[in-house]
């Protein structure tokens, strides 16, 4: 089937998840600097939600950029992939509501263990997708990152429910880890170019060619 699709929608959805995480931002009570203090906590894991749809939606680009089709499988995989991602806006307003409470950021890295899991499982039903490029999967190899992100956040959750701020770095960790495209998709999605030095070199006038002026002299074409 074609990726048309699945590519429309997931962008669809992910700019609606973004747009109801900034309409989650309160405006101050009043109108001095010192009012945006108590709104730190908010602000700060909007930006941390930003980042990580942000990586989200890169990649997942970029994956699909690198696929020729997709079946009912990865269908089904996007989709699982979108609900966890769904969950994002309200793990976000609660963890930054209660200024990261131990259970309101552990949740934030449950959501966040299952999005890596499930894109994880995309990205390998898109691999053994009938009639894929072969070239995705040489691209994506035993996909190391796709498994530290999720042990990453497997540690960070019981963590959180003792020290949150250490968990919301080690969050933080992960969307540095996927800030950039993924370097060996970018590498399969690169247009092959010419060696510099085997550039041809300009065609010389040939005095014979059919159509040259009769009369003219051959050593006006010379160099």
């Amino acid at each position: 089937m074609a990726k048309g699709r699945v590519e429309a929608f997931s962008d669809g959805v992910l700019a609606i998840l973004i747009t109801i995480m900034v309409l989650g931002l309160k405006v101050p009570s009043g109108s001095q600097v010192a009012d945006l203090a108590p709104l730190a906590p908010t602000v700060l894991s909007y930006v941390l939600s930003f980042a990580l749809l942000g990586t989200y939606w890169n990649n997942h680009h970029h994956l699909l950029q690198a696929s020729t089709v997709v079946d009912g499988r990865v269908l089904w995989a996007n989709l699982h992939l979108l609900f966890w991602l769904s969950l994002i806006p309200f793990a976000t307003t609660w963890m930054g509501a209660t200024t990261f409470a131990p259970v309101p950021t552990a949740v934030y890295g449950i959501v966040s263990l299952a999005s890596a899991i499930a894109f994880y499982g995309l990205v390998h039903s898109l691999v053994r997708c009938r009639a894929q490029a072969p070239a995705l999967a040489a691209a994506i190899g035993s996909d190391r990152t796709g498994l530290i992100s999720p042990l990453l956040y497997a540690i960070a959750i019981p963590v959180a429910l003792v020290v949150p701020v250490l968990a919301v770095f080690v969050f933080a960790t992960v969307v540095s880890i996927w800030v950039v495209p993924d370097l060996r998709i970018e590498r399969v999605l690169e247009p092959p170019t010419d060696h510099p030095h085997r550039a041809s070199a300009p065609a010389r006038p040939n005095p014979g060619a059919p159509g040259r002026p009769r009369g003219v002299d051959s050593t006006a074409f010379s160099d």
